[in-house]
């Protein structure tokens, strides 16, 4: 337990985030829902699913599946062959210690599996690896780095720390903490941004998925459903299609509901339903993984995780440890 208080409480410190009853029971509900305070949860089947997943990767690239069951068959540095080391794999960080020493010793290891880990989450609140880079090449990581961020990542100290960033460090305009949690499952401002597609499909029709992904960021020529919609609206909103988009460019981020874009859209929405419309709702989305067997979706999470908090709220009220 101190161990943790430690953990958690040097992470408030070094993010500059208020330890507030609210917080701690915010990060304390995640960690629970994601690993139960494990900091390396074991996933049932591991091993079997990290293989298959090789194997499409090999499939994508055309290596022969032979050549992979080859070169799964020879022995380890630790004598046993890389088959049976992959079978035997319990947990994310075991897997993606391996992957590495795999992709640095197999034959073909660099073609096959370079950049291509497929450990994409890790530590005890499963925060994204990706997340976890980007955070630390933009602010300090404030403990000495043990070998990359990807390691850290796997230790109690840098999954608590970068977690916590992922789920309280950016402003978020919401009024129930269930859209926080629904955000940490889908990405910063999804359920804004859901909210923001659930008002556009009501002023044109468009059967829109929301699932808080407003744009393609990696490719101007490439336009989703929800700006096609909004381009149908663009003379109402009295934008032009270019405006539109460089407004859409920023939903990821704090800015994007001080555009006109977003402004406009909520101004005719509310107008059209004689009321306010909600700014926030919890995406719609099907969680997709190798690891998950059952029909999960974003809704079920925050669901799960936002009841969590307020048991740790009633006892952070009354006193209760």
């Amino acid at each position: 337990r101190k161990g943790w208080a430690v953990d958690i409480y040097a992470a408030f410190a070094a993010l500059d985030i208020e330890p507030s009853a609210q917080n701690i029971c915010a990060v304390l509900a995640v960690t629970e829902q994601e690993s139960n305070f494990n900091p390396h949860p074991p996933v049932p089947g591991l091993g079997r699913i990290a293989r298959a997943e090789i194997e499409r990767r090999a499939q994508r690239i055309h290596v022969p599946a032979l050549v992979v069951r080859a070169a799964l068959q020879l022995e380890s540095p630790d004598g046993r062959t890389w088959e049976r080391r992959l079978a035997a794999v319990r947990t994310e960080k075991e897997l993606s210690d391996l992957y590495e020493e795999m992709t640095d010793t197999v034959p073909l290891g660099r073609r096959l599996l370079a950049g291509a880990n497929p450990v994409r989450t890790g530590g005890p609140m499963q925060v994204s690896i990706a997340f976890a880079e980007r955070h630390a090449g933009a602010e300090r990581y404030p403990y000495p780095v043990q070998g990359s961020i990807r390691h850290e990542v796997f230790t109690r100290r840098g999954g608590m720390y970068f977690g916590i960033a992922h789920l309280l460090d950016y402003p978020a305009p919401y009024d129930r903490p269930l859209y926080r949690f629904a955000d940490f499952n889908a990405g910063w401002y999804a359920s804004r941004n859901a909210a923001f597609q659930s008002a556009v499909a009501r002023l044109t029709g468009a059967a829109l998925d929301l699932d808080g992904d407003l744009v393609h960021h990696r490719d101007r020529d490439v336009v989703g459903a929800t700006e096609r919609a909004l381009r149908a609206l663009a003379p109402r909103l009295q934008m032009t299609e270019a405006e539109i988009r460089d407004a859409l460019e920023i939903s990821h981020g704090p800015r994007f509901e001080r555009t006109d874009l977003y402004r406009r859209v909520f101004e005719l929405a509310d107008r059209k339903a004689g009321r306010p419309l909600p700014r926030a709702l919890v995406p719609r989305i099907r969680l997709q993984s190798p690891k998950i067997t059952r029909r999960l979706t974003t809704a079920w999470f925050a669901e799960r995780v936002e009841g969590r908090y307020r048991r740790c709220m009633a006892k952070a009220r009354s006193g209760r440890r």
